[in-house]
């Protein structure tokens, strides 16, 4: 990937900036989410062929509304504004904006007037998707009109390199978007489609040899796809300078330890040590109840152990994580933006502010899915390239209230048959995420005509394409029935099951 092609996205708040993202890369154009405070010197040391600014949901004319530098509008590249970066647009360039007198949200129908390198080679009407309540009654001077709603007189707008769009092409009701946001990036920037999975290693391997030199790297390895993919990269870049620990905190699922082992130690030839430190994290998480303050704890202590065991494998300067966007994105609001905190992730908001590690974290600019094509190309097995995701907390933030060994074998029991049942239905692989939680709830049952006081098992079952949304997955009535009746019948302690069907969002995949 040559460094001048990609697509700065300005964010201004919206829900659907990290869609904005997913759907440039999927041209095979390298895009990156910034804070709509960025600065003109640091869009230009950045040297982007085209810049995106986001929607929000504040208004233009608000007093504390987030702004854009204006000189943003003068460097000659090629911009486009989406709903309120749009009427950015307007209100600086001397257009007008102002409340609507009818709420546009959802599906609407644009009609193109005029010819324009967004449209080209596209129906004159075409299905859109609204959401805004304010829009643009005066164009901005030498702007012209390119297509309009029922509503929106001015719904496209255009003055040289410079659009606006009222709608949303990002999002799948928008049926044509995606061939928009192509004629943006390849017509109108010139991108070249060269983001591809085989490119970023490339770029990365040689990133980490840089960064790195002749240090030593050690990394914390869960046996979860991230950290798997992040340490067979690392592996490729830097070999035996790379040194993966597993720390069995108690709360990892069945038989991890084990398969870790068996694929990295003995399959791939990683530097492995194990180290046991289960009673340590299950004492400092006693009787701790809230979902944040487990994460903060099982963070510092992961830390922590991880110094300790450097005095074993050697003195080392940079500590490797699988930390994904996604990740940053939930974890930490992006600078100056109405973002609110969603919750710390381990890999995140989870570590202590002082540790003796300087951070190596090769895969935060992917998503999911591109996490998995990058551990197929490295050559990593099946079932670790397309394993699940696991929290990075563990079982932790799947046992609700206190924490106690017996109730993490409940849990951890009764996840396994959550798993094996999906395996032998051939539904694991379809969904995105399937998993048992144990919650501080207990309820009558009668077991063998004896009277059972017993907790309860949720099943979480959902379906994604890179976590941000998720909605939960209709399984068959028949597998949803075997796999309540093993673990009632298996899981001592259990005597009750029930079923998780809530979207993200409101609910978020995990329960803490």
């Amino acid at each position: 990937m040559e460094k001048s092609d990609r697509i700065l996205i300005l964010d201004f708040g919206s829900q659907y900036t990290q869609v904005i993202a997913r759907r440039i890369r999927e041209l095979n154009v390298f895009s990156e989410i910034h804070p709509h405070s960025i600065t003109v010197k640091e869009i230009l040391a950045l040297n982007p062929r085209g810049i995106i600014l986001s929607g929000g949901p504040a208004s233009v004319y608000a007093p504390i509304a987030p702004q854009v530098d204006p000189k943003i509008f003068t460097l000659g590249i090629p911009l486009l504004g989406i709903c309120y970066g749009m009427q950015l647009i307007g209100k600086h360039l001397g257009g007008k904006v102002q409340r609507s007198e009818r709420r546009e949200y959802g599906r609407g129908e644009l009609t193109v007037i005029t010819d324009c390198a967004l449209f080209k080679k596209m129906p004159k009407k075409l299905e859109i998707w609204n959401s805004h309540g304010d829009k643009l009654i005066a164009l901005p001077k030498g702007f012209k009109t390119v297509a309009t709603t029922e509503n929106s007189p001015y719904a496209v707008i255009e003055k040289g390199n410079i659009y606006g769009m009222q709608f949303h092409p990002e999002v799948a009701h928008t049926p044509r978007g995606k061939d928009m946001l192509t004629n943006f990036v390849s017509k109108i920037c010139g991108c070249k489609a060269s983001w591809t999975t085989e490119s970023f290693i490339d770029r990365t391997v040689e990133q980490i040899r840089r960064e790195v030199g002749q240090d030593r790297v050690i990394l914390g390895l869960s046996g979860g796809v991230d950290s798997s993919v992040a340490a067979a990269l690392i592996h490729r870049a830097i070999g035996k300078q790379l040194v993966c620990i597993l720390v069995d905190n108690g709360l990892m699922r069945s038989n991890e330890v084990d398969s870790v082992k068996a694929i990295f130690g003995r399959g791939l030839g990683l530097q492995l040590k194990v180290v046991d430190a289960s009673s340590r994290f299950l004492k400092k998480l006693h009787k701790v109840t809230d979902p944040e303050k487990k994460r903060k704890i099982i963070g510092t202590e992961f830390i922590r152990v991880f110094e300790e065991a450097t005095t074993s494998v050697g003195e080392a300067k940079f500590l490797a994580q699988g930390t994904l966007y996604p990740d940053i994105i939930e974890s930490v609001a992006i600078d100056g933006n109405p973002a609110a905190l969603i919750k710390s992730h381990h890999n995140v908001g989870g570590l202590p502010k002082r540790m003796k590690f300087k951070l190596l974290e090769p895969l935060k600019e992917l998503f999911k899915d591109e996490v998995r094509h990058v551990g197929e190309v490295l050559g990593l097995p099946k079932e670790m390239v397309w394993r699940q995701p696991f929290p990075g907390p563990g079982l932790a933030v799947r046992c609700l209230g206190p924490i106690t060994a017996d109730k993490l074998r409940i849990l951890r029991d009764a996840d396994a048959i959550v798993v094996e049942e999906m395996k032998k239905s051939g539904w694991y692989y379809k969904v995105w995420q399937s998993f048992a939680v144990l919650l501080p709830v207990r309820s009558v049952g009668v077991m063998g005509d004896e009277r059972t006081y017993d907790f309860t098992i949720a099943m979480r079952v959902v379906d994604s394409q890179d976590a941000m949304t998720a909605d939960w997955s209709r399984l068959p009535h028949e597998l949803l029935a075997k796999i309540s009746t093993r673990v009632i019948n298996e899981v001592k302690g259990v005597n009750r099951m029930v079923l998780d069907i809530s979207s993200k969002p409101p609910a978020t995949i995990e329960w803490e």
